[in-house]
């Protein structure tokens, strides 16, 4: 093994000199797209015919991916020459890329949200809106209080991403015992956000099957956003295990730097979440 001009060691393949990891055949891609199909299908399923067998599944194949697949992405991490300079400049653009992905998917649920936020009449066509009261949240529809439960959800992602934020800090400056008191904290305050907006959820007011737009959004936005925090968790309690077996160092931790930076994209989008949808949303009727 030799160096480039960048100063990252090359890698010999076939007797080509460059400084990239090329991947072993993996079966993980495919696997996980099976288990993602399913489970979608498996949404579906339950929703419409209360059949949870084919979710459960997918459910299940794709928490088999996500660990055997970070499990081989570690024993590469650990190999020597492989995990270059170049290497990890590319996990870190591949994980702002994917963080840029799922804020469009944001974008298009709060782009629902105010379309029909601002423009009631066009929940229904013209000629059903005839007579009716063309007013944001629909007629009917009582909204949740925004300082009950969702106020406590935001003090605790809040709470969270200060506690993410010592880990960090307690990596890089060696103290090993802050760094996983930070995760293990987060992990928790995480399990706490998603406990409470299922009770939340138990307790709504109105149903996302045959309920209307408003709760359609509503469940889409807020749902979408508590699978994002049941991901992160995971994706921080992966990193607390790590920490308590010494896989971090203070100059190698991409991947709780990774996990941070979703975790903190998480809270951002709760924020949002909070001021439009409850907040707003339960103060302002449009339309009147």
């Amino acid at each position: 093994m030799s160096s480039d001009t960048h100063g990252a060691p090359a890698i010999t393949l076939s007797g080509l000199k460059q400084p990239y990891h090329l991947v072993d055949p993996s079966p993980w891609p495919l696997v996980g797209a099976v288990g993602a199909g399913l489970t979608l299908f498996g949404i579906v399923m339950a929703a419409h015919f209360g059949n949870y067998l084919f979710l459960g599944l997918g459910l299940a194949i794709v928490l088999a991916t996500m660990f055997f697949w970070w499990r081989d992405v570690l024993k590469e991490s650990a190999a020597a020459g492989l995990h270059t300079p170049i290497v990890r400049l590319g996990l870190r653009y591949g994980m702002v890329m994917f963080i840029a992905s799922e804020v469009m998917f944001f974008v298009g649920f709060f782009w629902a949200y105010f379309h029909f936020a601002l423009m009631p009449e066009h929940v229904l066509s013209a000629e059903a809106w005839h007579g009716l009261n063309e007013i944001w949240p629909p007629e009917g529809v009582k909204t949740f209080d925004p300082f009950h439960l969702p106020f406590l959800n935001t003090m605790i992602l809040l709470l969270s991403g200060t506690t993410v934020t010592w880990a960090h800090h307690s990596l890089v400056h060696g103290d090993r015992k802050g760094l996983i008191a930070g995760l293990v904290l987060t992990v928790v305050l995480g399990l706490s956000f998603t406990g409470f907006q299922a009770l939340e959820y138990s307790e709504a007011p109105f149903k996302f099957i045959n309920g209307g737009v408003y709760p359609a959004v509503f469940f889409l936005a807020t749902g979408f956003h508590g699978f994002h925090v049941i991901i992160g968790t995971l994706f921080l309690l992966v990193c607390t295990i790590r920490a308590i077996r010494g896989g971090f160092t203070p100059e190698r931790h991409f991947g709780f730097e990774a996990a941070a930076w979703y975790w903190h994209f998480v809270d951002v989008v709760w924020l949002f979440l909070f001021i439009c949808i409850y907040w707003w949303g339960h103060g302002v009727i449009v339309g009147e």
